[in-house]
């Protein structure tokens, strides 16, 4: 098992430095993705000043006497240092390395950002005078540690996805007070109750789609810039640049030059650079849409 761990570990260093193992589109996107996120770094005066990657078996599957697949992840650290501002972020990758004869030959990376239900689907305004009678106000701070404690995992009160992103950003909204209406209809409000859930609960494109049009209730305003953020507020984004958004995360901190740092799900991280330059699913036609969630307080 030490020997398996050992080979791993080089073949990921190996791979991201000159993909010296089966070089085919996915393993091409990690390297030039690694590539953007030094190249990024570098425009922000941001520093990795230290790393470390822990790997963790999950499982291991003999086809033939010669050829084993593993399952495994990778929790990788990186202490970065911005001017005099320091932080810690996180990742978590599920992958899958194929060995034979002893020797790695492949390893992929099975999780990816982005929804994979990219369809156009309208929701309905659920803005009745009920959601108008009961004073909302949204708590970021409870809404941030709720980020913080489920980056990595999933809360067993809630259904949970494969691709999970948009849902982790819903359970955040909810852990700070915004409540769920619309219920039945999936089309309609959002909420998730009663092992069923709205469209805008669940969905990159149609939670983007509902806060554009909400007005009660949880609600927000479309701002122009990230600096504009502040932590509890949300990010879509649009890898295509086609009009369908795909990918949801949360804002929880604000860096050294005022831009926001997001947790996010199904490629779970922490305290990640806003603009997913870094990202696999990143394309130069990517387009954002930064929502500063509002309640009965707010005053744009």
């Amino acid at each position: 098992m030490k020997q398996l761990i050992s080979e791993l570990n080089e073949a990921k260093l190996q791979m991201l430095i000159n993909a010296k193992y089966i070089k085919n589109e996915r393993n091409d996107a990690e390297l030039q993705a690694i590539q953007r996120k030094l190249e990024f770094s570098g425009k922000r005066n941001t520093e990795i000043v230290k790393g470390s990657t822990k790997i963790n078996i999950t499982n291991i599957d003999t086809r033939t006497a010669d050829l084993k697949e593993a399952m495994y992840t990778c929790h990788s650290k990186w202490l970065n240092k911005q001017n005099d501002f320091f932080y810690l972020e996180e990742r978590i990758e599920h992958r899958k390395a194929s060995i034979y004869k002893d020797e790695i030959v492949e390893d992929l990376l099975l999780n990816h950002e982005g929804d994979n239900d990219r369809s156009s689907i309208q929701i309905m305004d659920d803005n009745d005078e009920r959601n108008k009678d009961s004073s909302y106000r949204y708590d970021r701070m409870a809404a941030v540690q709720y980020a913080e404690r489920w980056w990595d995992s999933t809360n067993p009160k809630y259904k949970n996805f494969d691709v999970n992103c948009t849902n982790f950003i819903s359970q955040c909204l909810h852990a700070g007070g915004a409540q769920m209406r619309g219920y039945p209809n999936r089309s309609s409000g959002w909420w998730m109750q009663n092992n069923n859930w709205s469209y805008s609960w669940s969905v990159a494109n149609a939670m983007k789609n509902f806060l554009s049009q909400s007005t009660t209730g949880l609600r927000a305003e479309r701002v122009k810039s990230p600096d504009k953020l502040m932590p509890g507020d949300v990010i879509c984004y649009d890898f295509q640049g086609d009009g369908r958004f795909d990918h949801t995360t949360f804002v929880v901190a604000k860096d050294d030059e005022n831009m926001p740092l997001v947790n996010a799900q199904t490629y779970n991280s922490r305290m990640r650079y806003w603009a997913y330059e870094d990202s696999t699913a990143y394309t130069p036609n990517i387009k954002y849409a930064f929502f500063r969630i509002l309640d009965d307080t707010s005053s744009k």
